[in-house]
């Protein structure tokens, strides 16, 4: 059963979720904190690109079945144009001003 977006306990993961799925670049931007990271199945990624090929140039989009670590982790079915669509676990660092330092996704 896929959890509303609206009702994701974590603000931050809420925001995120919800620009991937807006395509809305500027606002997932504005989640990040200087100098965030990110991993795609253990290993570490240029954010910048992964994001551009894996969620905005291929129309990402998440659809979350659960969330769990205060909603700081979420299984989600991801898709986008590229590699169609897998079951997806995300993991989420969020410093203290809100803002996602680090964020881990890969196959679940």
């Amino acid at each position: 059963m896929t959890i509303q977006t609206t009702r994701l306990g974590d603000p931050a993961v809420r925001a995120f979720v919800t620009a991937v799925d807006n395509h809305d670049r500027e606002g997932f931007t504005a989640l990040l904190a200087p100098g965030a990271t990110m991993a795609d199945d253990g290993s570490d990624r240029d954010l910048a690109d992964w994001t551009d090929r894996e969620v905005f140039s291929s129309n990402g989009h998440l659809e979350v079945d659960n969330e769990s670590a205060g909603g700081r982790t979420v299984i989600a079915r991801y898709r986008n144009d590229t590699w169609g669509e897998m079951r997806t676990r995300w993991t989420f660092t969020v410093d203290d001003d809100g803002r996602i330092s680090r964020f881990e996704t890969g196959q679940a």
